[in-house]
């Protein structure tokens, strides 16, 4: 990557982090009411003129039961949503020894270009937009990192069809619940993790996610997990993303420039961060 985009990169990831900390040595000033379009819905992105990104805060849907993990952390005063303890998680034994796996062996799927489903997409550290387009009845979810793609939600009250060919982003269908954006996701492959940590999921995940725009700056994401091949019972965890205006989504080649391809592939016994790797 080159050094002018390595250091825009770094700048969109504090921006979150900066702009939550805005107003320290005085009270901040309150949050502008959530957006709304004229026919009444939520309005998940910006205001019509405007830009913006959604950046995670404290970007975990479990957490260990002693010791920090993987997750950013977030600021001090951030929102937090109550994170599950690995051991209120219900995993299956081969699961939980899969995830304990992956946290000592950090190769995951989406820091080598794979696209990631559900709650890791939200994750990325480079920022999500929504992109409402009703004359479609369709809502997407872009990212930025990684793969640099996008999630179709299909909003025109369709069914998940039949025999659907597994993929990275599912099948997913949204409705609106008053204020909550509701999606309803089936039809997963296994090749991607659900969260930075390494939760692991079978192709029997069905997933409900919930996004709800608090106010102007906040949004909470909360995602229910139902996967009968990894969990002996759903489970639900989520965080919080924080809204940070006048930035968009950049252009970003993953595999352009890469310096690790041995890592890419997994191929060695460690990770060597001498070597530049697009995250």
């Amino acid at each position: 990557m080159r050094p002018h985009l390595i250091a825009f990169a770094s700048v969109l990831v504090l921006l979150p982090i900066l702009a939550a900390g805005q107003g320290r040595g005085g009270p901040r000033a309150p949050a502008k009411p959530t957006p709304h379009w004229p026919d009444g819905r939520v309005n998940l992105g910006p205001i019509p003129g405007a830009a913006g990104l959604w950046f995670p805060i404290d970007a975990r849907i479990s957490v260990p039961d002693s010791g920090v993990g993987r997750g950013p952390g977030g600021p001090p005063g951030a929102p937090r949503y109550p994170n599950l303890k690995y051991s209120q998680v219900p995993f299956q034994p081969w699961a939980r020894a899969l995830l304990d796996y992956r946290l000592d062996n950090a190769f995951e799927p989406h820091t080598r270009c794979k696209p990631s489903g559900g709650p890791r997409q939200p994750m990325t550290p480079y920022g999500v937009e929504f992109v409402d387009i009703p004359e479609m009845k369709r809502m997407y979810l872009m990212d930025e990192g990684g793969p640099h793609t996008w999630r179709t939600i299909y909003m025109d009250g369709r069914e998940h069809p039949r025999n659907l060919v597994s993929s990275y982003y599912g099948h997913s269908v949204g409705r609106w619940e008053g204020e909550t954006l509701v999606v309803d996701s089936v039809g997963f492959n296994e090749a991607f993790w659900l969260d930075r940590e390494g939760s692991p999921h079978t192709e029997q995940l069905h997933m409900i996610e919930k996004f709800t725009r608090t106010d102007m700056n906040t949004m909470k994401y909360e995602v229910t997990i139902d996967d009968p091949g990894a969990y002996t019972a759903p489970w639900t965890g989520g965080f919080y993303m924080q809204w940070t205006p006048d930035v968009e989504l950049f252009e970003y080649i993953c595999q352009e420039n890469n310096f690790a391809s041995g890592l890419m592939v997994g191929a060695g016994e460690s990770i060597d961060r001498a070597s530049r790797i697009i995250p």
